[in-house]
């Protein structure tokens, strides 16, 4: 009989670490230009080393800075962990300084990439930018970047954009993720059977059997869906849709977590004191957990819904510029930064200021700086997809929709030197516009059937002409998805009944019989 027994072992191994910073970077690539305006000016109120570029005000020569800083420098992080961000978010740990104990209302203080990470030492994303020039921009005040000059905007009318629909915006996304072709199948007909809200509308069971989905299939295929944006879509009720926000937020574990998994009646009927008796938690986080579940949306996909046109402003210009197109970044009403030097004394010992006074103040600026070179990498990251996009829809932005080639994100990604998510996130609710109109970024990217003399043909160009066949036909006679399909394939159009029914009802267009005119 063996016995057990304690011991000391040492133990060496490598461990890739997702900084503060490197989170923040995340994020800051995939805001469109309004989302990031608004962060800015958040991170202007909450930090007071950081402020709108004016004229006047006393300058901080980097060195200077430097030399108060005692050396420290910004977290670096490894570019083979950012392009790791693939998908849904599991748990990893986040490098940070020991903070006071406090209640865990959002679940895990961590949080994970799903792809694999390398273990070995990769360069520092930043190391590209020229960051001494850099830095004495931003110590102007009277610095203004290029692409915050006027630009000759067109006029209003072009940015009225076709409405995106939940399937369209749901199917962009499930196009770049790696599943199985029946699994992915699957996944079409769990989109297929979501309500306006973004909610499944009928069993799995009932899905599966009229898709003929093996159970596997099926599983596999609702855990994708469940893992796009908007999150909480692809939930069966109204608990698991909020479960999965708080998944995509890494609140798993957490009060608010808790709440909504085991005592959703208590929060319905609004018995906070019955709450925090059944859970033995104080009042107070109670109260800061039900304020984070009121901020999440039961209905995720309804901004989808919204008919007619809808305002919205380029994030970048694909400029026509004699025979070539300029691509220009839309940094209108974005903050220009710079940093305030009225807190470098107190990065001095000399001047009597406290360690902990000392300790903020540098944390402060190194903040600020990350947040500037966050900004600077997301625009070089954007600008790099773009060129990319430029020369492989070269023929389209010379002459029109009809000339879209099939795209994918992976391709795009390999060209440019990063990972699929990074560049996921670089077109993510980012608009651009072209001498043909403004264009989510995503429509760039589609998937394709064979099309005449074996060439392929986007996805997007086989719905424009579904939609133009029923454009055109009787009225009094309307073409059958059948007959649609047919003259399809007598284009050389590799195309099925069902793909044809499918897009149609996507672009909400009525049956046969709802649109036959009588007499």
């Amino acid at each position: 009989m063996s016995s057990l027994s304690q011991g000391l072992h040492l133990k060496v191994a490598q461990k890739q670490i997702l900084t503060p910073g490197l989170v923040q970077m995340v994020t800051v690539l995939q805001l469109n230009r309004m989302e990031l305006k608004e962060m800015i000016n958040q991170e202007i109120v909450n930090n007071p080393v950081l402020e709108e570029s004016a004229d006047g005000g006393e300058e901080v020569s980097p060195e200077e800075l430097a030399q108060l800083l005692e050396g420290d420098r910004v977290e670096s992080s490894d570019r083979g962990m950012l392009d790791a961000l693939a998908g849904p978010l599991a748990p990893v740990e986040i490098s940070e300084e020991p903070a006071p104990a406090s209640v865990d209302l959002m679940g895990s203080e961590v949080a994970a990439t799903d792809a694999a990470l390398t273990e070995s030492p990769v360069s520092d994303p930043f190391d590209e930018i020229d960051f001494g020039s850099f830095f004495d921009d931003y110590l102007d005040p009277g610095y203004k970047s290029p692409a915050s000059e006027s630009i000759e905007k067109p006029s209003f009318e072009t940015f009225l954009s076709q409405p995106v629909t939940l399937p369209d915006h749901l199917r962009s996304q499930l196009s770049v993720l790696l599943l199985s072709d029946e699994a992915r199948d699957a996944a079409e007909s769990i989109i297929g059977n979501l309500d306006e809200d973004g909610h499944i509308t009928a069993p799995l069971d009932e899905i599966a059997a009229m898709g003929n989905h093996s159970p596997e299939d099926m599983a596999a295929a609702l855990k994708a869906v469940q893992s796009l944006e908007p999150a909480g879509v692809g939930a069966r009720d109204l608990r698991e849709c909020l479960l999965l926000q708080l998944a995509s937020r890494n609140g798993e574990g957490g009060v608010a977590w808790q709440i909504i998994q085991k005592h959703l009646r208590l929060l319905e009927t609004r018995q906070f004191r019955e709450l925090a008796k059944v859970m033995q938690r104080p009042p107070e986080h109670i109260e800061i957990a039900v304020d984070v579940i009121r901020h999440l949306n039961p209905r995720p996909g309804l901004r989808y819904s919204a008919s007619g046109a809808r305002s919205v402003e380029p994030d970048v210009y694909f400029i026509k510029d004699g025979d070539d197109f300029r691509i220009q970044m839309n940094e209108e009403e974005l903050p220009q930064l710079r940093l305030n030097a009225q807190y470098r004394s107190m990065l001095n010992r000399e001047n009597g200021a406290t360690k902990e006074v000392r300790d903020y103040v540098r944390d402060r600026y190194t903040s600020a700086i990350q947040l500037m070179k966050n900004i600077e990498q997301r625009k070089q990251t954007i600008q790099r997809v773009c060129e990319t996009i430029k020369r492989r829809q070269w023929d389209f932005l010379k002459a029109g929709l009809d000339f879209l080639k099939p795209m994918m994100i992976k391709e795009i990604a390999e060209e440019v030197g990063v990972h699929p998510s990074t560049v996921s996130r670089a077109v993510a609710n980012k608009y651009a516009h072209t001498p043909h109109g403004v264009f989510e970024l995503r429509y760039f990217f589609s998937e394709s059937v064979q099309g005449p003399s074996g060439g392929e043909l986007p996805l997007l160009l086989l719905k424009r002409k579904v939609k133009k066949m029923i454009d055109e036909e009787n009225p009094r006679r309307p073409l059958t998805d059948e007959q649609i399909t047919s003259l399809l394939q007598a284009e050389g159009i590799d195309v099925t009944r069902r793909t044809v029914a499918k897009y149609r009802e996507d672009m909400k267009i009525p049956s046969t019989h709802q649109r036959r005119v009588r007499e």
